[in-house]
């Protein structure tokens, strides 16, 4: 009698098992379709056309092409967000902050660095090396505009660059770009992911 019993328990946990493994694969698929999809099951691709701008852009500024790939998956999720204007008022494919990408030396400029700087200025070149911004025109047209996708990752380059990144210090510059722990590690995650693809 005994033996039966224990013959019935172990066919009764092997059905348990199989809506448990229905349940678990029901679970991945929902996050696969939704935004807050825990980190290891997000997509890590890289949209193909980013690469050689990453890579132009880290080249110039001696730093990680990685880290730009990193900053632009967490910022804009590859400049799918819509629209590219934070609350606070960052801007474009990497989230400049008008003041940094312009120059904090500019007389608007106070606060968390929003600003009052006229549209005319803040993708003129002349007036951001004059105010000291990090703005780059990155595709040599002439501007240097925080929405044109190549402008901005040349200019996050540029900032991250400045901060520590081309000497080595990758996580005091991820620090100064947003100062949030969490975002470190985020960025981090990322740069690790898109390292191992390399490979």
């Amino acid at each position: 009698m005994a033996k039966k019993r224990r013959k019935l328990k172990k066919r009764a946990y092997g059905c348990l098992a199989v809506p448990f493994l229905l349940a678990a694969i029901l679970l991945l698929a929902v996050f696969s379709m939704t935004d807050k999809t825990p980190k290891f099951l997000q997509s890590k691709s890289i949209p193909e056309e980013y690469i050689p701008i990453y890579k132009a852009a880290a080249a110039e500024y001696g730093i990680q092409w990685e880290l730009l790939a990193a900053h632009h998956r967490v910022e804009t999720k590859f400049s799918t967000m819509d629209p590219m204007i934070s609350p606070v008022g960052a801007e474009g494919p990497m989230q400049f902050m008008p003041c940094t990408f312009v120059g904090w030396e500019h007389p608007t400029c106070s606060g968390l660095g929003e600003g009052n700087i006229p549209e005319a200025e803040k993708t003129d070149p002349n007036v951001i090396a004059k105010y000291g911004g990090y703005g780059v025109d990155g595709n040599k047209d002439g501007k240097s505009d925080p929405f044109n996708a190549e402008d901005a990752i040349y200019s996050a380059a540029h900032y991250l660059s400045e901060n520590g990144a081309a000497d080595g210090d990758v996580e005091r510059a991820i620090f100064a770009y947003n100062k949030s722990d969490q975002y470190v590690a985020d960025i981090l995650y990322y740069v690790d992911e898109y390292t191992k693809q390399e490979q």
